[in-house]
């Protein structure tokens, strides 16, 4: 039985899966590049879980949250599917997707993505908004450091989100449904 030839895709995205990443670093297949980060910092760390503490006490919907969880997401172009790490993943509790989730599991059902700046912010602010809006994960929540401000974009629509609200650090940020609270950044100054 003859086999279908390799695509430049295929090869990449082969490559890709058979990564040995050092521990503590994660490899990313953003738009057809493979983006290695090291650790992450105390602070950044410390960003999480102030988020974190705030979803888990004060969302509506009771929240499940994973901290670096692989997501396949839609490509913009001929690459293969985006292998995408988010800082942090929230979807509803009774949904129990990281129940029996593969490494890399589809993002239907996801609520919101949260993404730390750190070595690489363009990837934070540009590329992975873009692959989240494919997915389309309904909201992404961006800290960043560089600029003292937290953004939330959300209504995905094709390749981006069709609203965004930035406000600088120390004010507070409405979640929308499923969420439904103010989020407050006093911590994060």
């Amino acid at each position: 039985m003859p086999h279908e030839p390799l695509t430049q895709a295929d090869v990449l995205l082969e490559g890709f899966l058979a990564l040995d990443t050092p521990e503590g670093f994660r490899a990313e297949l953003i738009e057809g590049e493979i983006v290695v980060t090291p650790p992450p910092d105390g602070d950044h760390e410390d960003y999480i879980g102030l988020i974190l503490e705030q979803v888990i006490t004060r969302a509506r919907t009771k929240m499940q949250f994973s901290g670096n969880k692989g997501l396949k997401l839609k490509s913009g172009g001929r690459c293969p599917r985006n292998h995408v790490i988010p800082d942090g993943t929230f979807a509803p509790t009774e949904l129990r997707l990281y129940r029996g989730a593969d490494p890399w599991m589809p993002c239907e059902g996801v609520a919101l993505v949260v993404e730390v700046t750190s070595t690489k912010p363009r990837a934070d602010r540009k590329d992975k908004r873009h692959c989240y809006a494919r997915g389309p994960i309904p909201l992404y929540l961006l800290v960043d450091r560089e600029e003292s401000s937290v953004t939330l974009f959300s209504d995905p629509e094709g390749d981006d989100y069709r609203q965004h609200c930035t406000i600088p650090f120390g004010k507070r940020l409405t979640l929308p449904a499923p969420f439904a609270f103010d989020l407050e950044t006093e911590a994060f100054i």
